[in-house]
C-alpha cells in the first residue's frame, strides 16, 4: 500500500542541530516539533528502522542514521519491539516523501509526531557520523518550530547544561510498572524471571520459543520478588544508561548467583553480570550501534556478525581465564567484538552464568546469534536435571 507522508507538508520549517562542541547543522523539522536534548550517537543499517526506534536501549539518545533514505517502507502493527518510540530524537538525511510497503499502516514521520519525537532532516548525516567517530559521541540537541529562531547562544548554553550519559540510571523510565507474563510456545521448561530494563519483544518470542513461561519483572523488583514466582532460571536485559548507575539490580543479580540459578544476559545485562562478578565497566568512545558488527565466539572460532546498541563495556582480560574478584570462582570472556576488542562476552565456569554485549535476537539484523537462546536453554535443562538426579 501507499501512505502520503506528512513530512513534505513541512519542508519549510527550519530546524537546527546543535552539539555540545558547538557544531551546529541547520535542516528541516522532522516529527514532533520543539526541542530535545540528548547523547547523540549513530546506528548504521540501511533497514530496520522501526525495530531501532522502539528499542528501549535508545532512550536518553538522540539517534542519527547512516542510512540516508530513510522511511521508505513506513511503520507496520507487527514489529514494534515495545510499547512506543523511545528515542529521544531523531536524525536522517533524506526522509522518504512517501510509503510503500504492503505492511505499512502508518507513515514514519506520523508516529514521531504521535509519540512526541522531535527529529531534524535535510543535513549531511555522513559528516555528523565522522565527526562523531573522531570526536567520540557527546550531548546534543534539536531545535526545531519556535526554538530554531531561539538565540545560537542559548541553545548551546541549553545542550551544555543538559545531563550526561555518564552516570545515568534509566531503567525505571523504560520498564513495565507491573509483572507481565508471555507464555511458552515451545515445549515447556518452566518460569523465567526477566528483570525488564529496557526489554524488546523479539527477545521474549524467542525465551517463549524455547519453553519458558516468560515472567517479565518490574526494574525494582527484589531478590523476594523473583523467588516468588518460583523461577528455573534468571534473564536480565537489555537497556538504557550506564551500568555503574545500577547498584540496586546489580545486588539482586548477586542474590541470584548465589543461589544457584542459572542466569542469561544481554547487553545491559551482560554489563551488570560483569558487575556482579567484580570486574567494572567504562563509556566507549561512540560506541556500538549498528546490524553489521563481527564478533569472535573464542569457543567456536566462528565469527558472527550482530547486532549491537552499547555506549558502555565490561573490563576484563580478553585471554585466558580469571578469578571472578567476588568469589564465583573462575570467569573466561567468551566472545571479542573484532573491530576493537571490546568484551562481547562473558561465561562463569563454576557456575550456570553466561551473557553477551550484542543482540541474538536482532530482529532488525543477522540472525548468526540466535543459536545463543539454545545454549540457555540448554543450560537450565541440564541444571535441572542435575537437581533432579540429587
Amino acid at each position: 500500500m501507499t501512505i502520503p507522508s506528512t513530512s513534505a507538508d513541512h519542508t519549510a520549517d527550519a530546524a537546527v542541530l546543535v552539539l555540545e562542541d558547538g557544531t551546529r547543522h541547520v535542516g528541516r523539522a522532522y516529527g514532533a516539533r520543539g526541542t530535545t536534548l540528548g547523547e547523540v550517537v549513530f546506528a548504521t543499517g540501511m533497514s530496520g528502522y522501526q525495530e531501532t526506534l522502539t528499542d528501549p536501549s535508545y532512550a536518553g539518545q538522540i539517534v542519527l542514521q547512516t542510512a540516508p533514505h530513510i522511511g521508505n517502507t513506513g511503520m507496520n502493527d507487527e514489529d514494534p519491539e515495545s510499547r512506543r518510540i523511545w528515542v529521544a530524537g531523531y536524525i536522517v538525511r533524506d526522509p522518504s516523501r512517501i510509503v510503500s510497503n504492503w505492511r505499512a499502516t502508518t507513515s514514519l514521520d506520523d508516529d514521531l509526531v504521535r509519540d512526541g519525537i522531535v527529529g531534524i532532516s535535510g543535513i549531511d548525516t555522513r559528516a555528523i557520523t565522522r565527526h562523531i567517530r573522531s570526536a567520540g559521541s557527546m550531548r546534543g540537541g534539536i531545535f526545531s518550530g519556535d526554538a530554531a529562531d531561539l538565540d545560537p547562544q542559548e541553545q548551546l548554553r541549553i545542550v551544555t547544561e543538559a545531563p550526561e550519559m555518564a552516570g545515568r540510571n534509566l531503567s525505571a523510565e523504560v520498564s513495565v510498572s507491573v509483572a507481565e507474563i508471555t507464555p511458552a510456545t515451545g515445549e515447556r521448561v518452566g518460569n523465567l524471571a526477566v528483570l525488564d530494563l529496557g526489554v524488546k519483544q523479539s527477545t521474549l518470542d524467542n525465551l517463549a520459543a524455547r519453553g519458558f513461561d516468560v515472567h517479565v519483572l518490574p526494574q525494582s523488583s527484589s531478590f523476594a520478588d523473583i523467588v516468588a514466582i518460583e523461577p528455573v532460571a534468571v534473564f536480565y536485559s537489555n537497556g538504557p544508561g550506564d551500568p555503574s548507575a545500577s547498584d540496586a539490580q546489580v545486588a539482586v543479580l548477586r542474590e541470584v548467583l548465589d543461589a544457584g540459578l542459572p542466569y542469561f544476559g544481554i547487553c545491559f545485562g551482560n554489563q551488570l553480570f560483569g558487575r556482579a562478578l567484580g570486574l567494572g565497566t567504562y563509556k566507549l568512545a561512540f560506541g556500538h550501534r549498528g546490524i553489521n558488527q563481527p564478533v569472535l565466539d573464542k569457543a567456536t572460532g566462528r565469527v558472527e556478525i550482530t547486532a549491537h546498541n552499547h555506549g558502555f563495556a565490561v573490563e576484563a582480560p580478553v585471554e585466558g581465564t580469571f578469578d571472578s574478584p567476588h568469589g564465583y570462582g573462575q570467569v573466561e570472556v567468551s566472545h571479542v567484538g573484532l573491530n576493537d576488542q571490546v568484551v562481547e562476552g562473558l561465561r562463569a565456569l563454576d557456575i550456570p552464568a553466561f551473557s553477551v554485549q550484542y543482540h541474538p535476537e536482532a530482529a532488525a539484523g543477522p540472525h548468526d546469534a540466535n543459536y545463543l537462546f539454545d545454549r540457555f536453554r540448554d543450560v537450565v535443562v541440564a541444571h535441572l536435571a542435575k537437581k533432579d538426579s540429587k
